[in-house]
């Protein structure tokens, strides 16, 4: 049987020194909010899309990478990390996780999105049961993008 693979982005939301996590109710646990990239759609519009629709917010991503002036080409906001997630055995999702900030804590996810979203203090993330690469990226999203 033929393994199928799907682009898809995560991005770890800081504000405040705390961060975005929302409940995924098929698979029972906490996770950065994300989804599908859309055909043509480049991986960080897809981060900024999904984070306003699922969360209502707008979103700042951070860039890892040093710009190289390279003249007629268009430089890429580089992802933290990209993952492979096995979704089943005959399905995996290739993951960009982005981390950015934003502004505000205040929530307005799009009609037909969760409204199971939680903003985690570090401590509230270090005791919360969730999978380890999440607690690992908002954990570490936090050492980057806080203000400690």
């Amino acid at each position: 049987m033929e393994i199928t693979r799907h682009f898809t982005v995560t991005t770890t939301i800081v504000c405040k020194n705390k961060v975005l996590l929302h409940f995924h109710k098929s698979l029972n646990i906490w996770i950065p909010i994300g989804g599908h990239i859309d055909r043509d759609e480049l991986p960080e519009e897809a981060a900024v899309r999904e984070a306003k629709e699922e969360a209502g917010l707008v979103i700042s991503l951070y860039n890892p990478d040093k710009k190289v002036g390279v003249k007629d080409v268009k430089q890429l906001i580089m992802p933290m990390h990209i993952m492979l997630h096995d979704i089943n055995k005959f399905h995996q999702h290739i993951d960009f996780s982005f981390y950015a900030t934003a502004d505000t804590l205040d929530l307005k996810p799009a009609d037909g999105e969760t409204n199971n979203l939680k903003w985690f203090l570090k401590e509230e993330i270090e005791k919360e049961k969730m999978p380890d690469n999440a607690k690992i990226l908002a954990l570490e999203a936090l050492r980057i993008l806080g203000s400690d």
